[in-house]
């Protein structure tokens, strides 16, 4: 699991929320159908961000690319991402990380974003300005074939949203 949390640090998503719609038995009245649009990370990746706002967040991310998309076991993945942080990342940041295939979780964790950075070469302090990462990943023959969900929201001491994505739909496919 080294490759989803490595992958969800590098560029450090809810579900789209989709409110209710009401629907009357009898009557001529409907509210509409109200969405969030889906705001996609730039470049050859399967990520986007977790709200249509990412204004805030502390890393503004510019583009993740990976190579090969989607990633294929037994294969080495090479993702290059670039972005710039706004602010000095301290340690105490954290990621709340769920990696799901189908409907089944297969990791929940908190983990303790320094910690992790040693995955991407880096290390805390994380200092403000640009940020451009490659790492290569070699991932192992024995990933399950199915279709695989990671949700990534990296987060402050204090609780302010560095960044937040998922990667939906990560399918990987037998026979390779």
């Amino acid at each position: 699991m080294k490759f989803l949390s490595a992958t969800a640090l590098l560029v450090c998503a809810a579900p789209l929320s989709v409110a209710a719609q009401s629907l009357p038995f009898f009557g001529s009245s409907q509210s509409p159908i109200q969405t969030k649009e889906i705001k996609y990370v730039e470049g050859n990746n399967p990520l986007q961000y977790c709200q249509e706002d990412t204004a805030g967040d502390i890393l503004q991310i510019g583009s993740v690319d990976l190579t090969p998309n989607p990633p294929l076991p037994g294969k080495t993945l090479t993702i290059e991402a670039k972005g710039v942080l706004r602010e000095r990342i301290e340690k105490g940041a954290k990621v709340l990380l769920v990696v799901k295939y189908g409907l089944i979780t297969l990791i929940r964790q908190t983990a303790d974003l320094c910690d992790q950075l040693v995955n991407v070469d880096m290390k805390c302090p994380l200092e403000k300005g640009d940020m451009i990462l490659t790492k290569k990943v070699d991932l192992p023959k024995q990933i399950p074939p199915g279709k695989y969900s990671v949700h990534a929201d990296v987060l402050t001491e204090d609780g302010k949203t560095i960044t937040c994505l998922e990667g939906v739909n990560i399918e990987f496919k037998a026979g390779f």
